[in-house]
């Protein structure tokens, strides 16, 4: 079955991101929903479903009820899902599965972490998340052995690979100016990034995302009700979800260079949205810049470069904010930070608003775009979740 053009997103809401000490995980909700109910035109009585993305709850079963508390969503189904990174996009694919089966008209999808005040150390280091298959294993770790690979099985000497996927950090610290909501608003040289404290060699402090607290939220409905709510709802045109059996790293043809769940994931969506070139069909692209060297993985998993030219592309300005791709044009990952279950909504809300050309700083608005791709990659990391969208049918 195809949700190609069957499910509309009609409001979306976004806090802001960053330390916020000044709230919990109920005021970053209500922040994002209120600000959606606006922009849709609807109320707390109008959604009949919620479906919320939250990684890490405080005590175990309370995540969901903290949302419905927050929002007084009484009387109505609430289903919370824990999927890494990808929680907040798997909310969103369920709320729209929800309403094309026909059991629902409206429904709502939120994401939302809190993770500066739990004391959420980021690498976990000395932890993992199995004792025996992830014994001291880090995030930044496991991407520093997968760049060191990709450096030596492309040609890259250290400072070449090291200065390549340099500049994506500073594109996304660029970008990241022109967006109001982002944690980080700090544009960086390629000298400041490549002299940051190193984390996991050949990763540098300025190569990882950091933590940070966020919600953001979207109302769906179906397509054809749309347009009774709103003259510009945006349409879902592919969805895709891959998931690896066992961490890829264990796997005996790993390559260290690239991932089946990226592809598959990517593949999936792009068959459901009609895609056959996504480097020219696309218009603009959020995916997920856990660490520099990821994004530049995704684009050759993506399909956006050619297997071992992301390289050229990057020198090319191919994914900068005037490139013909541009990426994280919101700064991504790395000027939001990454509350765990919030990204993936964040991530679509960019989309939705560029489908819309009501970007809050128009200085990143990306002329005439009309089909975009939001994108999370989360757990060892095993799990990949797309979305395409675009601001018309057919």
């Amino acid at each position: 079955m195809s949700l190609k053009d069957k499910v509309a997103i009609v409001g979306m809401g976004c806090s802001k991101f960053g330390e916020r000490w000044d709230c919990g995980v109920a005021d970053l909700a209500i922040e994002s929903a209120y600000e959606a109910y606006e922009d849709a035109g609807v109320g707390p009585e109008d959604i009949e479903a919620v479906f919320v993305g939250q990684a890490y709850a405080p005590v175990g079963g309370l995540a969901a009820s903290q949302v419905v508390d927050a929002l007084k969503l009484g009387g109505i189904p609430l289903l919370r899902n824990e999927n890494y990174c990808t929680s907040g996009h798997i909310a969103l694919f369920e709320a729209c599965m929800a309403v094309a089966s026909g059991m629902f008209d409206v429904v709502m999808a939120l994401g939302v972490e809190k993770l500066k005040d739990t004391g959420f150390p980021g690498l976990g280091a000395g932890r993992g998340m199995n004792p025996v298959t992830e014994a001291r294993r880090t995030a930044p770790g496991s991407f520093a052995l997968i760049a060191t690979r990709y450096f030596e099985q492309y040609g890259l000497s250290y400072e070449e690979g090291r200065q390549t996927i340099g500049k994506i950090a500073v594109k996304n610290h660029r970008n990241g100016m022109l967006a109001p909501k982002a944690h980080f608003h700090k544009e960086l040289t390629l000298e400041q990034v490549l002299s940051a404290p190193i984390v996991a060699t050949p990763l540098g402090l300025l190569d990882c995302c950091g933590n940070s607290d966020g919600s953001a939220c979207a109302i769906i409905t179906r397509a054809d009700n749309a347009k009774a709510l709103r003259d510009d709802p945006i349409y879902v045109k592919g969805l895709g979800v891959a998931m690896d059996a066992m961490l890829p790293h264990h796997r005996p043809d790993f390559d260290w260079t690239s991932f089946n769940a990226l592809r598959k994931s990517s593949s999936k969506a792009y068959a459901m949205a009609g895609i056959k070139d996504p480097r020219r069909e696309l218009d603009l692209a959020e995916v997920h810049d856990c660490f520099t060297i990821t994004e530049m993985l995704i684009y050759e998993d993506f399909g956006f470069s050619e297997r071992g030219c992301a390289r050229r592309d990057i020198d090319a300005g191919a994914f900068e904010l005037s490139g013909d791709l541009p990426v994280n044009v919101d700064g991504g990952l790395k000027c939001f930070g990454h509350p765990i279950g919030a990204s993936g909504l964040r991530m679509t809300y960019e989309i939705y608003k560029q489908l819309q050309h009501k970007v809050d700083d128009p200085r990143r608005q990306i002329a005439n775009a009309a089909r975009g791709l939001s994108h999370t990659f989360g757990g060892g990391p095993q799990i990949s979740a797309v979305l395409i969208a675009g601001n018309e049918t057919g």
